[in-house]
């Protein structure tokens, strides 16, 4: 059996495809605080990575660290509404689910917070 959700095809499929990718970041960005505040952060962070990346690696390691919270916290946002819609029964698999996608979270802001200490730290302390 196919999916019927799945006929799309060329710019019918792509422009469907993005309406829907806007329907996920304005909900995200709604429903969610934490989702909300990174997107703010980024909007503050993206641009300064143009100016403290001394070259195109850095500027893109800066930036790219950014989006990959956004990403990141999306799919976490994610886990937790399928995990709410099977259920809002405590389970301890329900809790290992939101609790890895919280981890994965912690995960991708420590990795951005060290590479922007690394890259604020060799521009202006070496």
């Amino acid at each position: 059996m196919s999916n019927p959700h799945k006929g799309r095809t060329g710019l019918d499929r792509i422009r469907h495809a993005a309406g829907y990718s806007l329907e996920g970041l304005t909900s995200a960005y709604r429903g969610e605080s934490a989702f909300r505040q990174e997107t703010w952060l980024a909007l503050v962070l993206i641009p300064l990575a143009f100016w403290l990346g001394q070259t195109w690696v850095e500027t893109a390691l800066l930036g790219g660290s950014v989006v990959m919270v956004l990403i990141v916290e999306l799919l976490n946002s994610a886990v937790e509404a399928t995990v709410d819609r099977i259920s809002f029964e405590l389970h301890e698999l329900a809790k290992r689910a939101k609790d890895f996608g919280s981890a994965a979270v912690f995960l991708a802001l420590a990795v951005t917070g060290a590479i922007w200490a690394a890259a604020l730290w060799h521009r202006f302390m070496v």
